[in-house]
């Protein structure tokens, strides 16, 4: 575990604060989930926490370990598919915390299908659980919510290019992030969304092999490998008051987008990445006596317009 969840609270960037956090059921083992790595982080951070899961013991495991960790944190127990059990869940999440002023939408159902393989059926459901649940639980929070309120939505990479059902619903929940700001703002509460890119999860590996993670972590710019820290981490930030003039914004927690690609007939050298041989530091820019530009600017001397670049018809 990379952050010491157990470790005596710090309530500097939530304190005083009630969170809801859909999906936030943790697992008996593996690399943890998304909405237990939140939950875990607001208490951390002085958030009394509702744990909502549509599994009784998923919730419950959270909310101990909150709890033995000296943090305030109920279960809630309900099925965001409806709206009934949204209304309630907000409920009974103001009744336990004393009201609530933080909402994660975090549940999520991740799907390989692409938009045309998917059954009518089945696309119903994709967007159901990835966009309408969000809709169906900001509805009721925002109703209760105070001024300094705040929404985080979980969203993914998918969206920026939605060849799938999932990555559809995605971006609906994107758009509805940046909708939903200004008819909010009038009410002072802020609404995010944080997009994951290829991070190593419980879910991720339920539902991916194990000799898929290596190939995974070469994915991303950064050529690591994140976690479900990560995704806490920028749900914490946007949640809490050290983002109050941010809204409806998506925060990318990618690794820095996909790798550089190969590009055909292109080889790239050390000396184009502006890196000497057999250093790490960059090389050094030349500049011409008695001139404050560069040597290979491409400027003009005398003139502040660049040099035209000759190529062949």
């Amino acid at each position: 575990m990379r952050l010491d969840v157990d470790a005596p609270l710090d309530a500097e960037w939530m304190r005083g604060r009630t969170a809801l956090v859909t999906g936030g059921g943790g697992r008996e083992e593996g690399p943890g989930t998304i909405g237990w790595a939140i939950s875990r982080l607001l208490a951390l951070h002085g958030a009394a926490v509702a744990v909502l899961d549509r599994d009784p013991a998923a919730a419950g495991r959270t909310v101990a370990q909150v709890t033995r960790a000296g943090g305030v944190s109920v279960p809630v127990v309900a099925d965001i598919s409806k709206d009934e059990d949204c209304r309630r869940a907000v409920q009974e999440a103001c009744d336990a915390l004393g009201g609530l002023d933080t909402l994660v939408n975090n549940v999520a159902a991740w799907s390989p299908a692409e938009l045309f393989d998917a059954d009518p059926a089945q696309f119903d459901e994709l967007l159901t659980l990835n966009l309408k649940t969000a809709w169906q639980m900001t509805r009721h929070a925002v109703a209760v919510m105070p001024a300094g309120g705040a929404v985080v939505n979980i969203t993914s990479v998918a969206a920026r290019r939605a060849g799938t059902v999932y990555g559809l619903a995605k971006a609906g929940l994107e758009s509805l992030t940046g909708g939903a700001a200004y008819l909010l703002g009038e009410r002072g509460i802020r609404i995010n969304a944080v997009e994951l890119g290829a991070l190593w999860t419980a879910g991720v590996a339920e539902n991916l092999p194990a000799e898929a993670r290596e190939p995974r972590r070469k994915m991303n710019a950064l050529g690591t490998e994140g976690d479900c820290w990560d995704a806490a981490a920028a749900v914490l930030f946007l949640a809490s008051d050290q983002a109050r003039w941010i809204s409806g914004q998506v925060l990318a927690v990618d690794g820095g987008g996909p790798a550089r690609m190969p590009y055909p007939g292109v080889t790239r050298s050390p000396a184009q990445t502006g890196v000497r041989p057999g250093t790490d530091s960059p090389t050094q820019t030349r500049v011409r006596s008695g001139t404050d530009s560069p040597a290979q600017t491409g400027v003009r001397p005398g003139t502040g317009a660049p040099a035209q670049t000759e190529g062949r018809s």
